[in-house]
C-alpha cells in the first residue's frame, strides 16, 4: 500500500546544491518505493528565518493532513514546542548540523545546535544522508541512535571520463562558500603554478557573496584569473559534461555532511582529492587521496603527485570509477526513506 507523506522544503526546490538536489532526487524516485512524497513549500529564509516567515511555515505545517518530512534547513530552527503541536508526526531529513557552518560566530554556532537538538527531540524519525552525520547526532546533540537511519544519496552509474585534458583541468563542485574551502585550493594552485593544469570551479555564487568576493579577490592577487574559472551553477547536463571533460576532481571542504559531488565524480572515473573532513572519507573511501583541511600544501602534494604520475593518476580513477559501482541507486535511497517513516509510525 502506498504510503503518503508531505515533503517541506524551504525556499526554491530547484536550488543547485547537493541539499536540494539530493531532495529532488529523492521525491523522483519515492513512487518507486512506495511513498506518495509531495513537495509542501515553505518560505525562503532558512536557516535564519524572520519572525514573519517563521509565522508563515508554522502555519502553513499546522495545515499539514499527512506525516511531515522536514528538511533540515528549515526544520532545525523550528522551536521545539511548535513542533510538538503540529496535527501530524514529523520525520527529520536531516543533511548536516545547521551549527557546523563555517565561520558562525561562537555564540550562534552554539544557538543552532541547541535549536537543532530540541528539534529533533520533537520528531519521531530522524533520516541523515551518511553514517558520519548519524554518529555527530548521537554525540554532538544527543538523538538516539534508534531513532536514526541512515539513506546516504543515491548515484547515477556514468562511463569514465576520457581525462585527455591539455593542460589537465582540476574540477572542483560546490556552492562558493567558506566551508567548501576553495580559498584552500586556490592557496594550492598558487603553490602549484609552475605545473601544467587549468581549473574550474562549478557551483552558485550568490549563496554566500563575502565569500565569492573573497574568492574573487584573492584569485586575483595570485595572478591566476588566466588559469581558474568560475562557471555559476550548470544544469545537470552541463554538469555531467564538465566531469566528462575533468581530469582530476578536488573538493577541499572544512567541512560535508556527505559529499554527493565526489561520488558523482567518482561515477565519472575521477581521481579525486579531497579534505579529511566530515562525511568525505565515507564517501570516497579508499579510491580517493585525503588531505587535512584547511592545509593549502597538503592539497597542493596531493595534486602535484596525481598531475605529475599519470600511471597513479589512472590507479585512482579506475579505484573511484570500481567503488562508484558499489554505491546505491536513488531507487534504494528512496527504500530506505520509505521504510524509515513506516517504521516510525508505527511506534
Amino acid at each position: 500500500m502506498t504510503l503518503r507523506a508531505l515533503f517541506a522544503i524551504p525556499g526554491d526546490p530547484e536550488t543547485p546544491t547537493g541539499g536540494y538536489v539530493y531532495d529532488a532526487r529523492l521525491q523522483g524516485a519515492a513512487m518507486g518505493a512506495g511513498l506518495d512524497l509531495p513537495l509542501l513549500r515553505l518560505p525562503a529564509g532558512f536557516p535564519d528565518p524572520s519572525p514573519n516567515v517563521l509565522a508563515q511555515t508554522l502555519a502553513i505545517l499546522a495545515r499539514a493532513d499527512a506525516p511531515l518530512l522536514i528538511d533540515g534547513l528549515a526544520l532545525g530552527t523550528l522551536p521545539e514546542a511548535a513542533i510538538r503541536a503540529l496535527p501530524v508526526p514529523v520525520i527529520a531529513m536531516h543533511h548536516h548540523p545547521l551549527g557546523l557552518e563555517t565561520g558562525l560566530p561562537p555564540a550562534r554556532s552554539a544557538a543552532l545546535l541547541a535549536e537543532e537538538a530540541g528539534a529533533l527531540r520533537a520528531c519521531v524519525q530522524v533520516i541523515t544522508t551518511s553514517r558520519t552525520t548519524a554518529d555527530t547526532l548521537i554525540a554532538l546533540l544527543g538523538v538516539p541512535a534508534g531513532k536514526i537511519t541512515v539513506a546516504a544519496p543515491g548515484l547515477d552509474r556514468a562511463a569514465m571520463a576520457p581525462r585527455t585534458g591539455h593542460p589537465p583541468v582540476i574540477l572542483g563542485v560546490g556552492t562558493i562558500s567558506r566551508r567548501k574551502g576553495w580559498d584552500v585550493l586556490v592557496d594550492a594552485l598558487a603553490q602549484i603554478a609552475g605545473l601544467d593544469w587549468t581549473c574550474v570551479l562549478v557551483g552558485p555564487d550568490d549563496r554566500d557573496p563575502e565569500a565569492a568576493a573573497a574568492l574573487r579577490a584573492q584569485i586575483s592577487a595570485v595572478g591566476l584569473w588566466d588559469r581558474i574559472r568560475l562557471t555559476g551553477a550548470l544544469s545537470a547536463g552541463a554538469l555531467h559534461a564538465a566531469y566528462q571533460g575533468a581530469d582530476i576532481f578536488c573538493l577541499p571542504s572544512r567541512y560535508e555532511g556527505y559529499g554527493m559531488v565526489a561520488a558523482e565524480a567518482m561515477a565519472n572515473g575521477l581521481p579525486v582529492v579531497v579534505s579529511h573532513a566530515g562525511a568525505l572519507p565515507e564517501a570516497v573511501g579508499d579510491a580517493g587521496l585525503l588531505v587535512p583541511p584547511g592545509d593549502a600544501p597538503a592539497l597542493a602534494d596531493a595534486l602535484a603527485r596525481l598531475l605529475g604520475d599519470r600511471p597513479e593518476a589512472d590507479r585512482r580513477a579506475a579505484a573511484s570509477h570500481a567503488r562508484a559501482q558499489t554505491l546505491p541507486g536513488w531507487d534504494r535511497t528512496a527504500e530506505i526513506v520509505a521504510n524509515a517513516i513506516r517504521e516510525a509510525l508505527k511506534s
